[in-house]
């Protein structure tokens, strides 16, 4: 299915100079002068080689239709995820890399989406949000004011990222996966 290129989202797989390709990131830039221009980074599905691409965002791509199925995570086995199929308990192995930098969010027994093209795993899907506790935050300059000041923060999981001032160590956290930006602190 022909698409144009300003709207590639990460996730999607293509097809370019004869290879299968999944989305990592986007970006549209608007330079000074000329047309806007969209930057892709992409992974190729048989040999994992990443690769940047430029399109004009009248140009048109080939989007591959992926099937999507729903899995539990297991376990990880070397460079592999075991997902479960909730209904039939089977077993459905992926490699660990399709997560990418959503990596350290994953948890036991978490829900995944599997983008699945001809049966073969192209794209994970974590669900949107995760609750992890703060181990480590900055402590508040005074005279920072609260709507406008995020201070650094370390997840339990090691990841980096900005909460609130009022937010200290040991409180859990909603965060997103994709950014792993601030959303509330976490309710109960």
């Amino acid at each position: 299915m022909k698409q144009q290129a300003n709207l590639i989202r990460p996730g999607q797989v293509i097809e370019h100079d004869g290879r299968r390709w999944t989305v990592l990131k986007h970006q549209i830039i608007t330079p000074g002068k000329g047309g806007a221009f969209i930057q892709v980074e992409m992974r190729d599905l048989k040999t994992g080689n990443k690769t940047n691409e430029r399109w004009r965002t009248a140009d048109t791509v080939e989007r591959l239709m992926t099937d999507n199925k729903d899995y539990i995570y297991s376990y990880t086995d070397g460079d592999h995820l075991v997902l479960m199929e909730a209904e039939t308990f089977e077993q459905f192995i992926v490699p660990s890399e399709l997560l990418g930098e959503q990596a350290p969010f994953l948890q036991d027994n978490m829900p995944l989406t599997v983008d699945l093209v001809e049966g073969e795993p192209v794209a994970l899907h974590l669900p949107a949000t995760v609750t992890l506790e703060i181990i480590e935050a900055d402590p508040v300059v005074k005279g920072q004011t609260a709507s406008s000041s995020y201070k650094p923060a370390r997840l339990a999981n090691g990841v980096k990222t900005m909460v609130p001032p009022f937010v200290e160590a040991g409180e859990r956290v909603v965060v997103r996966t994709e950014d792993a930006s601030y959303v509330e602190r976490a309710k109960g």
